[in-house]
This record gives C-alpha cells, structure tokens and sequence, in this order.
C-alpha cells in the first residue's frame, strides 16, 4: 500500500474512532438511546452501549483501519470481513428498521450520522476504492460469522433475563417470537450473502499485488 493509501485507512479509523468517543460522552452526560424514555444508571448506560451491534461493528471498523494504516503486510482477514460486513448491515437496518424511531437534534444527530453513515460510507469507500480487500475462504468466512453469531445469542440471554433489549426488533413483546426469529433469520442471511458476495468478487478479480495470502 502506498502512503495515500494508509494515509485513507487512517482517517477511516480517526472518524471511527471520534464517533465512538462522541457517543460515549453523551452517554457518560445522560443523553438516552434509542426509544428510552428515563435515563437510567450510569453503569448501565455504559454496559448497554457497549452492548449494541452498531458500537461493535464501528470499533471494529476503527481497529481494522488503523490495522491498515500502519501495518505494510495488512493480514487480519477475519477482523476485517467482519469489520466490513457488520458496519455494512448496521448502516442497512439502522436506515431501514431503526431511523423511523430517532428524533435527534444537535450533538446526538451528529453522533447517530457519524455511527451510522459517515463511518459505513468511509469503510465502503476504503474497500472499493482504496484497498487491499481481504482473501474470502471457507475458513475466514465461517470464522467471521462467529461474532454476530455470538452477539445475536448473547444479547437475546441477556434480554430474556433483564429485560432490556438493544433493539426493539429483538424484543418478543413487542410483535411476538415469530417476529423476533423471521428478523434474526433475515439479518443473519444478509450477513451470509454479503460473505458470498465478498467470496465472489475475490474469485473474480484477476490476480495482482493486492492478492494477500490468508493469514
């Protein structure tokens, strides 16, 4: 990779990065989430930010960036499959099931276009555009599928046990379990075919300096 290059992925990870941050301090300041009426303790506002997909995938995002950046043989396939993958359906659901329920105003609106736009829009970008993409095997692909896999099980155990839900479409009463499953079942499948369509074009491409062997 050239200067240019790792130069992109830096700012990838510093606008990652600057969302978490901004997020953690309205958090930290009270601000509520999603469709929470009462601002509850301050240990559990944090244990529930860390708790969303959209927090973890933006981490993810803000690590494998500055992986790229710094690193001159970039490896972490799996890291980076599922950095890219789950800040691709978070920006999806986000627009799709989520946006209708916000009505943000001011440092809140920042944070939530940051977590939720601009840093997908830079990731994608950096893909497309920029490179190098990661080598798609059975093996990676099955290793990324690990994480939202395991967060999907454990924050439906945590939800069933406290109560609370990161999401509401992961809430069984709100329109009942079918629900629940025909959602995680549809997300999980999104995830897959975005694998597959990641697994297609590394086939497709011609070989070339940015081909990386699995690591």
């Amino acid at each position: 990779m050239t200067s240019r290059h790792r130069s992109f992925h830096a700012l990838v990870a510093v606008l990652a990065t600057a969302a978490l941050l901004l997020q953690l301090v309205l958090v930290l300041q009270g601000g509520r989430v999603l469709d929470e009426q009462s601002v509850p303790p301050l240990e559990v506002r944090l244990g529930r930010l860390v708790s969303y997909f959209t927090i973890q995938s933006n981490l993810l995002v803000a690590l494998a960036a500055a992986h790229l950046a710094r690193s001159a043989r970039p490896g972490r396939p799996v890291l980076r499959l599922d950095a890219l993958v789950g800040i691709t359906i978070t920006g999806l659901v986000h627009f799709v099931l989520l946006r209708p329920l916000l009505d943000l105003e001011g440092l809140d609106a920042l944070a939530d276009a940051m977590l939720h736009l601009v840093v997908p829009v830079a990731a994608l970008v950096g893909f497309v555009a920029v490179g190098p993409r990661p080598r798609v095997t059975r093996r990676t692909a099955a290793l990324a599928l690990a994480w939202p896999l395991g967060w999907l099980a454990w924050t439906l155990v945590v939800g069933l046990v406290t109560g609370w839900f990161p999401y509401p479409f992961l809430d069984h009463r709100e329109e009942g379990w079918a629900a629940v499953v025909v959602t995680c079942a549809a997300i999980t499948a999104l995830f897959v075919l975005l694998l597959g369509a990641l697994a297609l074009l590394d086939r497709s491409r011609t070989r070339g300096p940015e081909k990386q062997p699995v690591r």
